[in-house]
């Protein structure tokens, strides 16, 4: 048995906010995202905006990102969504 290293890549990502964000979105995919109502609640009770899922067309098919998810460009320029913890265990900000 040999052990590996995962090889240090650096990614561009942006972050869901599952309401606003979504044109800023666009322009880092390169084109327009549908986007499906994931929760009212908070609207409903006047406490906050409706949050959205975003619609992510990755190599493997259409995949949502929830409200906090990144969208993450990948090395060969695909995307995908990973959930927040996942992206905080495996990234940190180079900038």
């Amino acid at each position: 048995m040999a052990h590996y290293r995962k090889k240090p890549v650096v990614i561009e990502a942006i972050q869901w906010s599952g309401n606003d964000n979504k044109q800023e979105i666009e322009a880092f995919v390169g084109k327009e995202l549908k986007a499906e109502l994931f929760s009212d609640s908070a609207y409903e009770v006047g406490k906050g905006k409706p949050l959205f899922e975003l619609i992510i067309p990755t190599l493997e098919g259409d995949m949502k990102a929830m409200p906090n998810d990144f969208i993450i460009k990948g090395v060969k320029g695909e995307f995908y969504p990973c959930k927040p913890d996942i992206f905080e265990k495996t990234y940190e900000l180079v900038d």
